[in-house]
């Protein structure tokens, strides 16, 4: 059985394809592009500042563990802010205000959760 001894089947079928095409539209961005957001800039702005200190001064490794010593400049006009959250201690590291790092004692950090050891 073929298309062509029914023509008006054929030409259904190629009205419905059409009518078809015809609904689908292109569906519009509802989003902002990433390189308008605010938070996008902040972040390109933050690396561009991150890639001016490391450039000035030489950062240390800094790992769990680790005793450091830091010399900070704070003149009496600036407010300093403890943030507890995970860019906080990034922040601390590559601010302006920091003269130098140094680190005065590595020592082993025990784990908290020793789930190897079930094994055993």
């Amino acid at each position: 059985m073929s298309t062509m001894d029914h023509p008006e089947v054929s030409s259904k079928q190629e009205e419905i394809s059409i009518a078809s095409l015809e609904v689908q539209q292109p569906q519009q961005n509802k989003f902002k592009r990433p390189d308008k957001t605010a938070s996008h800039i902040m972040n390109i702005l933050d690396k561009e500042e991150v890639d001016k200190v490391q450039a000035e001064r030489e950062i240390p490794d800094i790992r769990p563990g680790y005793f450091i010593q830091l010399k900070v400049e704070a003149p009496e006009n600036k407010l300093f802010k403890y943030e507890r959250h995970c860019d906080s201690k990034a922040k601390c590291r590559y601010s302006p205000d920091i003269k130098e790092i140094k680190v005065l004692e590595k020592k082993r950090v025990k784990r908290a959760k020793l789930y190897y050891l079930r094994e055993i």
